[in-house]
């Protein structure tokens, strides 16, 4: 599967309005459409704290939690302070644009314990962007269509679809025409049946803590899957198949949950490696060489292959400790090193530029874009995964 096949389910719907060549509103006009949402959003997003926001305006945290609440709004001077001190256009913190709210029990993350709930906080509120920026781009261009059994705009409802981990992969595997071999490419996968996935560092450092997480709690899934796990394209793989498959078993569940993360790494290890077909294909005693063959074919990891042989009882329990000594020694001589993602294709996501391409080449730019979602340009190319790797120069 290639790019191209995400290219066939995008076709454009229609381009967008001119410019109507109104003068820009100000600070007045724009405080009297203020959106208390959108102060939220714009304080997550930065990663600030009431009090924060409160000190750099000279006003109390109450003054700042009432704007939130929507009991009052803030005034003029204050828009424009801040809209600066958030990092956002003044426009931003306006109402008049689609919103999908995304509460913090509606996303699974997969480090939920160890992540800072302000980063969480920061999470939530890029994937909300997210999803407004799709919705943008699916007002011109036609997106694949949602594929995942019982999900219909935000809710998945299961009435005759297995709920078993391994029950539920194999019937994925069959609904989706993939037989019991390997998966060439697990995103563009995703991305084909209408998942929408990204691929962004959108809290700095941050993300190490936030690692991955998905929700199905909007018009379309989304999966947030983080560099940090991308340097490794086999973790990377099994990462958005653990992803996959809360979005298919654990709609409704409270995330974190212990239970809930294993039978998500349980989904994602049949989904990848069948049962069917891996087993017969495991060594009969510990072979790293062996399974380093395998995990080239079946793009996973040694260790994944490791804990499969345990787990079919190949090996012992004592054998199975052995291996991951063995395989921390060979990686410390530089053995058995982590591809990163970026090198193999299909495993970074493309939809979302993709469908910027095709509304872009009938005529829609990234300044229209960003205006009508009230973003700079520079924060629509990250939401869209355009981010710029050079280094910066810094002044002399």
């Amino acid at each position: 599967m290639t790019s191209r096949d995400v290219d066939r389910h995008l076709h454009v719907v229609h381009s967008a309005p001119p410019s109507s060549g109104v003068s820009a509103p100000t600070l007045v006009d724009l405080a009297r459409v203020f959106d208390p949402a959108r102060l939220l959003q714009a304080r997550r997003l930065a990663g600030r704290t009431k009090r924060s926001v409160a000190e750099e305006l000279h006003v109390s945290p109450t003054a700042v939690s009432q704007w939130e609440s929507g009991v009052t709004a803030p005034r003029p001077d204050h828009m424009g302070r801040l809209a600066d001190f958030l990092g956002v256009p003044v426009e931003f913190l306006t109402a008049g644009r689609p919103y999908a709210r995304l509460e913090a029990d509606a996303a699974h993350f997969r480090s939920l314990r160890s992540t800072p709930a302000r980063e969480r906080d920061k999470a939530i509120a890029f994937t909300e962007q997210v999803w407004e920026l799709t919705f943008a781009l699916e007002k011109r261009v036609q997106f694949p269509p949602v594929n995942l059994p019982g999900f219909t705009g935000g809710e998945v409802q299961h009435t005759d679809f297995p709920t078993e981990p391994q029950a539920a992969a194999r019937a994925l595997r069959e609904r989706w025409g993939l037989g019991t071999g390997p998966i060439p490419q697990m995103v563009r996968l995703m991305e084909k049946h209408g998942i929408v996935a990204t691929l962004v560092s959108f809290a700095g450092g941050a993300t190490k803590s936030v690692d991955a997480f998905s929700t199905s709690r909007l018009p379309r899934p989304v999966v947030v899957l983080t560099p940090d796990r991308a340097n490794d394209v086999y973790r990377h793989r099994f990462t958005a198949a653990h992803e996959l498959g809360h979005l298919l078993l654990h709609a409704d569940d409270a995330p974190g949950d212990p239970v809930r993360e294993k039978e998500a790494d349980k989904f994602a290890a049949e989904f990848l490696t069948p049962s069917s077909s891996i087993v017969p294909s495991l060594p009969p005693r510990m072979d790293l060489a062996a399974l380093d063959v395998l995990s080239g074919e079946w793009g996973v990891s040694v260790d994944s292959l490791v804990y499969r042989c345990r787990e079919v009882g190949s090996i012992s329990e004592s054998t199975y400790r052995r291996a991951f000594q063995r395989l921390n020694q060979l990686r410390q001589v530089g053995l058995f090193r982590p591809q990163p993602a970026t090198a193999h294709p299909g495993e970074v996501p493309a939809l979302l530029s993709r469908a910027f391409d095709v509304a872009e080449a009938d005529g829609f730019t990234i300044t229209e874009l960003a205006r009508e979602m009230h973003c700079s340009v520079r924060r629509v190319r990250m939401l869209l995964g355009y981010e710029d790797s050079r280094p910066a120069l810094k002044p002399i």
